[in-house]
């Protein structure tokens, strides 16, 4: 009997947001099934346990990081406890968002307005505030953050979240720039619509059997995520792949 073979992500440490569902959790699983040891992010407990349960279940490993993205000093404390750790991180997956309301620009509330930004910007910017020495210091850190194709559009009602995509890949395309000469590598994934908490709130009336579902992403996050990648700065149409699979 041969022995499995490792994975490709064998020895990766992934950290990924928005893990407790969605394409976060199945993100992570595909991760932990490449080997990678994955730190999950996300607010809700009982989801982040049942995930690691799941992992568990195939052999991997995860650890759980309770922890609400818009938590600034919480993100830099979570930097500091993983280099103390483990000394780096491989794979930054910055995936937590929300939609927020689809509303007129003037009647949306400006707690909401600001709650948006919060999660889908600036969350992002603190995780590479936090996490940019530790990709550093991996042999080939990738940092892969989650955009929208509404990011290049207008359409009407969408200005909160359309506006925080757009704001998000000048900020990852930014980053990638700045690290062009070293081994890290930053890219943008849109995965289009799917079957998601989110796709159901802007479209309560969809048929669900008609949605992508999340786990139809693994292999492209795998492959953005592995050290083999050379692509940077680059903005994927993950769902156009995603059809094709």
């Amino acid at each position: 009997m041969t022995a499995a073979s490792p994975g490709r992500l064998a020895g990766r440490l992934a950290l990924v947001t928005g893990a407790s569902r969605g394409l976060g959790a199945a993100a992570a699983l595909a991760f932990a099934r490449e080997g990678a040891h994955c730190v999950l992010v996300a607010r809700t407990v009982g989801g982040l346990e049942d995930l690691d349960d799941r992992i568990k279940a195939e052999g991997g490993s995860a650890t759980l990081v309770p922890l609400d993205v818009t938590d600034g000093p919480g993100i830099d404390r979570l930097g500091a406890a993983l280099y103390e750790r483990f000394g780096r991180l491989d794979v930054l997956l910055g995936n937590a968002g929300i939609l927020g309301v689809l509303s007129p620009i003037g009647h949306i509330d400006p707690a909401v307005f600001e709650q948006v930004m919060a999660v889908n910007v600036t969350a992002n910017w603190r995780l590479i505030r936090s996490l940019d020495p530790l990709l550093r210091r991996s042999d080939a850190g990738r940092a892969i953050f989650v955009t929208s194709g509404i990011a290049n559009k207008a359409v009407p009602y969408w200005s909160a979240y359309a506006a925080s995509k757009a704001a998000l890949d000048v900020l990852a395309a930014t980053y990638a720039a700045e690290v062009a000469h070293t081994a890290v590598r930053v890219n943008l994934y849109n995965p289009g619509p799917m079957r998601t908490r989110m796709r159901a709130q802007a479209f309560p009336g969809e048929p669900t059997e008609q949605q992508v579902p999340p786990e139809a992403h693994a292999e492209g996050l795998i492959q953005l995520a592995l050290p083999s990648c050379t692509l940077n700065g680059q903005w994927i149409a993950g769902d156009e792949a995603a059809r094709l699979s």
